[in-house]
């Protein structure tokens, strides 16, 4: 399974659905989305500044982490980014893969 950390924004009534359900209410919210999809919630933080939730899964495929990502963003009361990320053994292998690549104005 890959792990993914979701990076979500609350519009004014997503907000408003916190103040009114709480936080714990949304971490449940959010952790019966991820196993549907197949996965696990591995941790759920609310947070201060830009983004409003840091939310790390392991979900079973990228189709998986997108499908979660459009669900919660159709419903319209969060913007989510997903990042993926890789485990030190993952980069190792991509450090074995050997890729052309020329650089801007490089010939």
């Amino acid at each position: 399974m890959g792990h993914y950390l979701f990076v979500a924004s609350y519009s004014p009534d997503g907000v408003r659905g916190v103040l009114d359900k709480g936080g714990t209410a949304r971490r449940t919210a959010v952790e019966n989305v991820i196993t549907e999809a197949g996965g696990r919630m591995l941790s759920f933080h609310f947070a201060f500044g830009d983004h409003d939730v840091y939310t790390l899964v392991e979900l079973p495929s990228n189709q998986a982490a997108a499908a979660v990502a459009l669900a919660v963003t159709a419903a319209g009361r969060a913007h989510v980014k997903t990042v993926v990320l890789l485990t030190p053994e993952e980069v190792d292998e991509a450090t074995r893969q050997k890729v052309g690549y020329v650089a801007p104005g490089e010939t």
